[in-house]
């Protein structure tokens, strides 16, 4: 599902709350350096319609716009939330429009978090860190331990080396919230040894603030992908909660 706004929502997260969206990719296509099995927004070769980022003024507009409009008539925000038809660090102008929505979120709804949704794969580039780094939330995937493994489920576009993403994630000392998705399809079963030993391995090294482990909700691209149910992920990453993590999880 393409967002087809720069500004959506607020709408029901059930890892967010009521969660303002902003859409930093094309409202009417997609851009993304994965192409994930399991995206609501369909495959990337779909989303080639549109290929116009919105600039970091438009983004102030259209959020200062709606901002005002909620706290006109009560709506409840708990999240500001970047998402959308992508992944949103690829915008260019991503650092500056992170520091205009922290000014919009004081000036608005102070109580409410600003959330980034991000694959993790530009944290190392310095203005895209520092970004992340003033954001209540940012929520970094890693769905695989290997770049083998995260070919079958992230089909990244390009170069993906997860020890190159943990070296850059381990620069947030913890302080970070560490995204997983739980699924089986007939090339990869994130309940098997493969995968669920060494991710469990690789969050030990990162030992982030919170982990969300989550399944699908959504239509997704390919066919055959089975959900895992709450219980089933609970006792899947039940060495972890006895070590002390702090797990979300959602199905």
């Amino acid at each position: 599902m393409l967002r087809e706004e720069t500004v959506f929502g607020p709408i029901a997260s059930r890892r967010l709350g009521s969660s303002l969206g902003i859409n930093l990719l094309p409202t009417k296509g997609k851009l993304c350096n994965f192409d994930c099995i399991y995206c609501e927004c369909g495959w990337n070769r779909d989303g080639r319609g549109d290929t116009r980022l919105p600039s970091a003024a438009e983004v102030r507009e259209a959020l200062e716009a709606k901002l005002r409009e909620c706290a006109a008539s009560g709506t409840p925000i708990d999240s500001i939330t970047f998402s959308g038809d992508g992944e949103p660090t690829l915008n260019p102008e991503f650092a500056q429009i992170v520091r205009d929505t922290v000014a919009l979120r004081d000036r608005y709804y102070p109580k409410a978090k600003v959330s980034v949704l991000s694959n993790a794969t530009r944290v190392a580039v310095p203005a895209v860190f520092e970004a992340l780094r003033l954001v209540d939330n940012p929520i970094l995937k890693l769905d695989a331990p290997t770049a083998e493994l995260a070919a079958r489920i992230n089909k990244p576009v390009g170069k993906y080396d997860p020890e190159e993403i943990i070296a850059a994630l381990m620069r947030f000392e913890g302080d970070f919230v560490l995204q997983t998705m739980f699924l089986r399809c007939r090339d990869f079963d994130s309940s098997s040894p493969e995968v669920l030993g060494p991710w469990m391995d690789i969050v030990r090294r990162l030992h982030p603030r919170e982990i969300m482990v989550y399944t699908i909700a959504r239509p997704a691209p390919m066919e055959g992908l089975e959900k895992f149910s709450a219980e089933q992920m609970r006792t899947l990453v039940a060495p972890l909660i006895e070590e002390g993590y702090n797990i979300q999880i959602k199905a």
